[in-house]
């Protein structure tokens, strides 16, 4: 008797494991079954010239959705995954900053449990590293659904802050798993800070988080993370320093970059988008982009993300530095990496690498990375022969922004399938959100 699946995806080009390759997938309960289906199913697709991705991750949002009843700051659970889907990415990793942090058991638990029902993609948790909870942090960690625990060693948007050596030591000592760190130097920052002045151009941001800030601060991290044996996720690199340093601690250290690093420079990017270009790590000049893609090229970078941080343009376009620091990107990061896979510099390979079994083996997310038997049916479906101009109207985030608007790209995501289901296809979404917190190898 042949095979009965719920779904088979069929006569596309599958980014397998081991490389390109012909398939007939055969899903059954939301995961893959086998790569060469004999039967038949209820649902087909026919992925006919198109590439079938594993489903794509964003492991670095903000969507700044607490899961208790409170207003949202712009975005929730729901449109940023609705954003998320749209642009092909079937799990995102959300950060703990939110107006209520996810820094103890009942928080996270809130959050967890906000997803059924609301978000329409997969979700892992940070939990957020402060002095007062260091020591139940290894606990913490080991919640289910949380991803990682994340460490502000300089201070960003929200009240989450952890910069002094002893107190970080606190931290790695506490647990066992990978720690994510936004790690530029807080006293750098604070004692520059008073250079600048109210109302200065918002280039000025670039000079007062300098490129010191961000490598003093990863090399005092690594320090740690030696002495301590704790492994580093050292999230959003921006600067040719830091990855030149990181080569030679490839055995506690990972490296995460963001789209914006690799694909806006200064003082372009402040010439054309003013307060719309100010995040924290800054978009730095050329040669860091430069360095960054050299650092793709040479295998030292693990993971990529989108930082997305949505803010209203009444934050955003305030005088620098109250500007809010953060730009939106979940929706955008996968055309616009599709773009620079289009351009040359990189393969569709090595993004697959990036964006799907890289953040999956950092973080130790289970049944995600790959198309594989055993594994969920996650898929992300792109064209790379279709060109598009990001418009602000196909964008799902109330904030209504992006700095991506108007650029033309080359590759774009034509369907969304999270663990069998279709939840975009042609920039429509379907069914209802049938997301679920992951599970994480503690």
């Amino acid at each position: 008797m042949a095979e009965r699946y719920d779904l088979i995806v069929e006569n596309g080009m599958f980014l397998l494991p081991w490389g390109e390759a012909e398939a007939r997938i055969g899903v059954r309960g939301g995961r893959v079954v086998t790569l060469d289906a004999r039967g038949e199913a209820e649902r087909t697709i026919d992925a006919g010239g198109l590439h079938v991705l594993p489903g794509l991750i964003d492991p670095h949002v903000h969507f700044r959705d607490s899961g208790v009843a409170e207003l949202p700051d712009v975005e929730t659970l729901e449109t940023g995954t609705r954003g998320a889907v749209l642009g092909g990415i079937t799990a995102i990793f959300d950060m703990p900053n939110t107006r209520t942090p996810a820094t103890d058991a009942a928080s996270i638990a809130a959050k967890r449990e906000s997803v059924a029902g609301r978000a329409w993609c997969d979700v892992g948790l940070y939990v957020g590293a402060t002095k007062q909870n260091a020591e139940q942090l290894g606990g913490l960690e080991a919640e289910p659904g949380v991803c990682a625990i994340k460490v502000f060693a300089g201070s960003s948007t929200g009240n989450l802050l952890v910069e002094d050596d002893a107190s970080i030591e606190r931290v790695m000592r506490s647990g066992r798993r990978r720690i994510a760190f936004h790690s530029e130097d807080e006293f750098r920052l604070q004692e520059r800070r008073k250079l600048f002045s109210l109302g200065q151009p918002y280039s000025k941001h670039a000079e007062w988080r300098d490129p010191e800030c961000a490598a003093l601060g990863t090399r005092r991290i690594m320090a740690l993370a030696r002495k301590t044996g704790r492994p580093a996720h050292i999230l959003h690199v921006s600067t040719a320093e830091e990855l030149d340093y990181l080569r030679d601690f490839r055995d506690v250290a990972s490296v995460e970059v963001l789209v914006n690093h690799l694909t806006q420079v200064a003082p372009d990017a402040y010439d054309r988008l003013g307060a719309y270009a100010v995040m924290n790590p800054p978009i730095r000049e050329a040669r860091h982009a430069e360095a960054a893609w050299r650092a793709i090229a040479d295998g030292l970078v693990d993971t990529i993300g989108s930082d997305h941080a949505p803010h209203p343009r009444s934050a955003k376009e305030k005088p620098w530095p109250e500007t809010a620091a953060g730009l939106t990107g979940v929706q955008t990061l996968v055309p616009v990496m599709l773009d620079q896979v289009h351009r040359g510099r990189l393969s569709l390979a090595r993004l697959v690498d990036l964006m799907a079994a890289g953040p999956a083996r950092i973080y130790g997310a289970v049944g995600k990375g790959r198309i594989a038997a055993g594994y969920d049916a996650d898929f992300t479906i792109v064209d790379l022969k279709q060109r598009r101009v990001i418009e602000q109207a196909w964008l799902a985030s109330p904030c209504g922004w992006s700095p991506f608007v108007g650029e033309r790209v080359a590759g774009w995501p034509v369907m969304t399938v999270v663990r069998g289901l279709v939840a975009m296809r042609e920039d429509e979404i379907l069914g209802a959100p049938s997301g679920r917190p992951l599970t994480f190898r503690n």
